[in-house]
């Protein structure tokens, strides 16, 4: 009788060792393949900068910014196929289908694909308050003509239109510096490029709107589109820049943005590059790796294009949607993928080198 009770305990805990070793493993199953991505909820007063991933294996940018009560869309690239990605991801935080301000920084699919389909761009499915954009282009094509369009269409709706330099002037009731918490602890500034109101036939890239966002007195986080070298030392020498938190990499960390100048001048701490690592173009190039390694390695990657890419149709997350919130307590990254920072990657340690200076 004494053997079958101590076979039957033996039993009974090898089942509870089954069950919850099932348990463990069906919760990871469930959180990796089921579960729907919940949204990041920052701290009141605090604002964060969500760089999406767009759907796709192409490179682009897409950033929204929640500041207090101010919905901001930052560029919609990569491609008009990103439109319901971009959608989704928004739909999650902009309870009023309203952004307050949209801002397009050049005329390059990359960045505006999103804003330029007919009858079903991103102008049309949320209401804009205020739209600021790029005051000059190279572009007379049909994309940017559809984007010219839609962008009337909003303006018909009630929107109001700025362009970068009629900001910075603080021209027409635009501004240069914009309170986006009411008591001047979150602004987000329009900085002036010399190259909004000269033009450059080399490349639509240095046409980029820049804007800094501040969070107090101390913590600064720098967008500056797709500009390239030369415009950047423009941004040095007509704008007070300091050391920044974080920094959008410029032109998805090719060869020709983020000088040696330029980073040295913002030092960032935090970069994230918005690219599909391993695609045609191959970003991040090596050369903007040693360029701002000597400053941080808190590097992250939206997505990551795959062996058989394809005209931009597949990808995986590399860090996926990458969160950066800065409250009270500090600056904090969050990811919905891998939280590696890129030189410890797999890609990274097979495709690029950290410089000996680097940190």
């Amino acid at each position: 009788m004494a053997t079958r009770r101590k076979s039957n305990k033996k039993v009974s805990v090898t089942m509870a060792i089954i069950f919850i070793i099932l348990a463990v493993a069906g919760y990871f199953v469930y959180n990796k393949f089921f579960k729907k991505e919940e949204p990041f909820t920052p701290a009141k007063g605090a604002i964060s900068f969500h760089f999406m991933t767009l759907g796709n294996g192409a490179s682009g940018d897409s950033v929204y910014v929640k500041a207090g009560e101010n919905d901001i869309l930052i560029d919609a690239g990569s491609q008009v196929g990103s439109i319901p990605t971009i959608q989704n991801y928004l739909n999650k935080y902009v309870t009023d289908n309203t952004l307050e301000y949209v801002i397009v920084t050049h005329a390059h699919a990359d960045h505006y694909a999103g804003f330029t389909k007919r009858n079903g761009s991103l102008f049309d499915l949320y209401e804009c308050e205020t739209i600021i954009d790029f005051p000059l282009t190279n572009q007379t094509g049909p994309m940017y003509q559809n984007y010219v369009a839609e962008r009337a269409d909003e303006i018909k709706n009630g929107a109001t239109h700025y362009t970068a330099l009629q900001c910075y002037r603080e021209q027409d009731g635009a501004k240069r510096v914009y309170d986006l918490s009411g008591d001047g602890n979150v602004t987000m500034e329009i900085l002036y490029n010399y190259y909004y109101e000269h033009t450059f036939s080399d490349d639509e890239n240095n046409y980029s709107v820049c804007v800094q966002f501040s969070h107090g007195s101390e913590n600064k986080f720098l967008f500056t589109g797709d500009l390239e070298a030369i415009g950047e030392e423009s941004l040095i020498n007509y704008n007070e820049l300091s050391k920044v938190k974080l920094y959008k990499a410029g032109h998805h960390g090719s060869n020709t943005s983020s000088s040696k100048d330029f980073l040295e001048v913002i030092q960032p701490e935090i970069c994230v590059i918005s690219c599909a690592i391993g695609d045609s173009y191959d970003f991040p190039k090596q050369y903007f790796i040693d360029r701002i390694a000597p400053y941080t390695s808190q590097i992250y990657v939206t997505t990551m294009a795959n062996s058989d890419y394809t005209n931009g149709a597949k990808y995986t997350d590399m860090n996926g949607n990458v969160v950066v919130i800065s409250s009270e307590t500090g600056v904090t990254v969050e990811c919905s993928g891998s939280d590696t920072i890129l030189k410890e990657s797999e890609w990274f340690i097979e495709n690029r080198t950290w410089p000996a200076n680097g940190k």
